[in-house]
């Protein structure tokens, strides 16, 4: 090795002390002088017998029909016993998952638990045998700095297993509407389409954050260990993340965005409150400034703070006053606030074979103009063109209010009503729906004796 590369090389190994947990410090220390590649190479056969290629099958209906699609991604193995870990996006809406382990077996696996909000998903291997699998340890990503060296690891383009080496560029980096519960880790390490799910492992071999977003021109972008430890824990026993809600929408003290400061440093500002929440039941208004929960201080000083924040609030107890103390202009008040369950933040599809159409349930979380029209109900999710609901002008996000003369509110009452006109074929071959767009009611009569699936 010339001289020069000898230099680079015990810089790097000088510097990987501080990039892993206290636990790995002694490890490291005698790395410390060995050749950096040596380290990596250390560390990947550590953990790539754990990783996991995951295909899905998935059925969509945002087109207007369902749809069956093979989706990829990776994963890695956090037990002896096969619970696999990967991303909430590369399982959603499956109807079948397989994984390819690193020992070349394929197996089906069950969905334990999965969570949108977090972007996490625990899956358990179906096998005979018992034998331990290798798994990877987990790591803590609190110790990670800005500089410290990573690997992220996975079936990147649905290709072998793959190891890409690079920094953590940022401890904390906040993406707004991807940032309700946790902070982002960055990385220049590619992540590529199928890296979702990987791990990104610190030198010692161990898991500190699992791989979810590329953003490109070398940013990649992971889920602290940290967070996912809390998320597991859950998935495991629920099958979900009991999550409360409040109903409160923050806003940080120092926003630089909206160029909107306020003085202090301590609490965390309301920017709104969401209609017939716990937070407006308790009385709580825009500006008001949230200093403590049952004892605990609150610090909304800047924008990467806020997913802390929303965290510990969605972790409150349900149904049990939480004290809140907050500044109202000069004053100081404390106010009771009971947060609900959270529930589904996804409305549940179907396909309505021959009127060629798909609906869905109107959720508040995710159909947040529709739930302002209609707290409870069905909207057209998906239109195939063409088709019969397209020819007779039925759209997207249009409210179903009644189909004929059946009032519409749940799932089971658009299967009944399309069950029945199934039935009537060919004697009767129209229906009235009434529907709800942009606020105003509207008639609209659809024909469906043309059969586009046969042409």
């Amino acid at each position: 090795m010339k001289t020069g590369m000898i230099v680079v090389a015990t810089l790097i190994g000088m510097s990987l002390a501080s990039c892993t947990p206290p636990a790995a410090t002694e490890r490291e220390g005698m790395l410390g002088a060995r050749d950096f590649r040596e380290v990596v190479r250390l560390a990947k056969e550590s953990v790539f017998p754990a990783v996991v290629y995951v295909k899905c099958l998935r059925e969509e209906h945002s087109s207007g029909k369902k749809i069956t699609s093979e989706v990829t991604g990776s994963g890695v193995l956090i037990t002896a016993d096969g619970e696999v870990l990967t991303n909430w996006h590369v399982v959603d809406k499956a109807v079948e998952v397989r994984c390819l382990l690193a020992d070349g077996r394929g197996l089906y696996a069950k969905v334990l638990g999965k969570d949108k909000d977090t972007d996490l998903a625990l899956l358990k291997l179906e096998r005979k045998e018992q034998a331990p699998l290798p798994f990877a340890p987990m790591g803590t990503s609190a110790t990670l700095n800005e500089g410290d060296f990573v690997m992220a690891m996975g079936a990147p383009w649905g290709l072998n297993r793959s190891v890409s080496i690079g920094i953590i560029s940022c401890t904390r980096r906040y993406l707004p509407e991807s940032s309700e519960y946790s902070i982002w880790m960055q990385t220049d390490a590619a992540i590529n389409p199928g890296n979702s799910g990987g791990p990104l492992v610190n030198t010692a071999g161990q898991i500190v954050g699992i791989n979810t977003r590329g953003g490109g021109n070398g940013m990649g972008f992971a889920i602290p260990s940290d967070t996912v430890q809390l998320i597991v824990s859950q998935l495991r026993e629920f099958g979900e993340v009991n999550w409360s809600w409040t109903g409160l929408k923050l806003q940080p003290l120092k926003d630089f965005d909206k160029n909107t400061y306020f003085d202090g440093t301590e609490g965390v500002l309301v920017a709104s409150t969401d209609p017939d929440s716990p937070a407006r039941e308790a009385g709580i208004q825009t500006r008001d400034l949230i200093l403590k929960i049952n004892g605990v201080a609150m610090t909304g000083l800047h924008a990467e703070n806020l997913p802390d924040v929303r965290r510990q609030l969605a972790l409150l107890e349900k149904n049990k006053p939480a004290t809140v103390e907050i500044r109202r202009g000069e004053k100081t008040l404390t106010v009771p606030l009971t947060p609900r369950r959270k529930g589904k933040v996804q409305g549940e599809e179907w396909e309505c074979q021959r009127w060629d159409m798909t609906v869905k349930t109107i959720n508040k979380f995710e159909n947040e103009d529709l739930y302002f029209y209609r707290k409870e109900g069905l909207f057209i999710y998906g239109v195939k063109h063409p088709g019969n609901a397209s020819e007779a002008g039925l759209q997207e996000k249009d409210i179903l209010v009644k189909i004929d003369a059946t009032p519409i509110t749940t799932l089971d009452d658009v299967r009944k009503a399309h069950k029945q006109a199934m039935a009537d074929l060919p004697t009767r071959h129209k229906a009235m729906f009434t529907v709800m767009r942009d606020g105003l009611a509207r008639l609209i009569v659809m024909d469906y004796s043309r059969d586009y699936e046969k042409e």
